[in-house]
């Protein structure tokens, strides 16, 4: 069984937990407050390397947010989690090993209901392909046709 945050939660529940349980942790003063305002409009994905065995929470923050803004939200997780006093993941009574990763990029989706318009599988390699013939300097190390 997981424990996210003091919590114990099956792995579909752990982004809710964990985002619940953070702003039960953040102080209520000026820079909680605004860390729980961005947070309404973030969303939360977790992610589990199950080679390294290290957790990932992803916070997806609206584009809109200035890069004082997530130094802000980093700074308050960093300082909440410190101040955590038990091991913010754990597996069967095992400390985990984590990174939050606090960022504003959204991947394209090529594929699903959702597709990003112009991302179809051919649009992404159009780029490469143009490349291969497109004029530009050849490299001569890598041919036999061309002379130092």
């Amino acid at each position: 069984m997981w424990n996210i945050l003091g919590e114990d939660a099956l792995y579909l529940d752990i982004p809710y937990k964990f985002q619940k349980n953070l702003l039960a942790l953040v102080k209520d003063d000026e820079k909680g407050q605004k860390f729980k305002e961005f947070m309404k409009k973030t969303e939360v994905e977790f992610m589990l390397n199950g080679q390294t065995e290290e957790s990932c929470f992803i916070l997806r923050v609206p584009d809109d947010l200035k890069p004082e803004d997530i130094q802000l939200m980093a700074d308050v997780v960093l300082d909440s989690l410190k101040a955590f006093d038990k091991p913010a993941i754990m597996v069967d009574e095992t400390e985990q090993k984590y990174k939050i990763v606090i960022s504003n990029n959204r991947e394209p989706e090529i594929i699903g209901l959702h597709k990003t318009p112009g991302m179809s599988s051919m649009e992404v390699f159009k780029p490469i392909i143009y490349g291969w013939d497109a004029p530009g300097r050849a490299n001569p190390s890598m041919s036999r046709f061309y002379s130092e």
